[in-house]
């Protein structure tokens, strides 16, 4: 067989076919895996929410709507039904104030204004150090660290530094700090959901918002995980 002659023309030729198997093999690598990978995300989604709310019977996914957090931004409510009866709400908060950046949180309050558990999503915090908040602010031995049945309607949490009645982590007040900011953001949109009438026996589903907002919703989720 001939030697091809090693000239721009067919080097750019070996090039092209190359990329081009790449971007093939790419693409059908990358359609394979698209489902199991939503699949994951979404029960990652779905684990975060019931852990942080009381038993419920219904899809607070299906039924996610957005809700401002009094801060000029809005957060993800994901009600939790037990029948017709609204049992609490998850909602998807953060803080961008973390000693590393950004904290995302899934925290639920049921209808007394009280924390019933979080969930920490995602962070960069020192190992050690700030990633402490996965479980310092629900020991339950620890009662002046642990944020859980925390009744947020008598004022908003922060650390003992600051006047506050909650321990911050030992050596990361700043991690603390912008954990309970996303609690409180999340009080808030939790607050304003209840004023608005959702509370009631009438779901706001996702057949009810507009295909805009339920696309909305569903990209915010993906970027979240």
């Amino acid at each position: 067989m001939a030697k091809l002659q090693s000239t721009f023309k067919n080097m750019f030729l070996s090039l092209s076919i190359i990329c081009l198997t790449v971007a093939v093999l790419l693409a059908q690598v990358n359609k394979m895996t698209a489902k199991p990978i939503a699949d994951a995300k979404a029960m990652k989604l779905q684990n975060a929410i019931s852990e942080v709310v009381p038993a419920f019977d219904n899809d607070p996914v299906a039924e996610a709507y957005r809700m401002a957090d009094g801060q000029g931004d809005s957060l993800l409510v994901y009600p939790a039904r037990k029948g017709d009866e609204i049992v609490g709400y998850a909602l998807s908060s953060y803080s961008n104030n973390g000693f590393s950046g950004n904290i995302q949180i899934m925290i639920g309050f049921d209808m007394n204004d009280r924390i019933v558990n979080y969930a920490v999503l995602q962070h960069a915090e020192t190992p050690g150090l700030g990633s402490k908040m996965t479980e310092w602010f629900k020991n339950p031995e620890k009662p002046s660290q642990s944020i859980l049945g925390r009744d947020l309607s008598q004022g908003t949490l922060a650390v003992s530094k600051d006047g506050g009645e909650v321990d911050a982590i030992t050596a990361s007040t700043i991690t603390s700090r912008a954990f309970l900011e996303a609690v409180n953001k999340a009080y808030q949109a939790y607050s304003e959901s209840r004023e608005d009438g959702y509370s009631g026996a009438s779901p706001k589903n996702a057949a009810e918002k507009s295909n805009d907002e339920a696309e909305e919703i569903k990209k915010e989720e993906q970027s979240n995980e």
